[in-house]
């Protein structure tokens, strides 16, 4: 049985990367998921619905298609893991 982590929080760090590569290591049977940390990615989640001259639009369907991933993930993960960093607080 694999266990499915879901990693939030901070993306300005590699912690991500620490724990997979952790995890690789010890052989742990996880899947990992994450949001889209990639900003260009994130920020064109939504250009597959049509472009927009507006970036407001633009933006606002990204957000709503990365909110469905997310929320999707979430509800399927075992377990979620959201680090706050101490420089980018995106929940205060």
């Amino acid at each position: 049985m694999n266990w499915n982590v879901y990693l939030s929080g901070e993306i300005h760090t590699n912690w991500r990367q620490q724990l997979i590569e952790g995890a690789r290591a010890k052989d742990l049977p996880v899947v990992f998921t994450s949001a889209v940390t990639d900003h260009p990615a994130s920020d064109a989640a939504g250009d597959l619905l049509g472009g927009e001259t507006n970036n407001f639009w633009r933006d606002h369907k990204s957000a709503k298609i990365n909110g469905i991933r997310t929320k999707t993930l979430i509800e399927k993960c075992d377990i979620a893991v959201v680090r706050f960093g101490s420089k980018y607080k995106q929940w205060n």
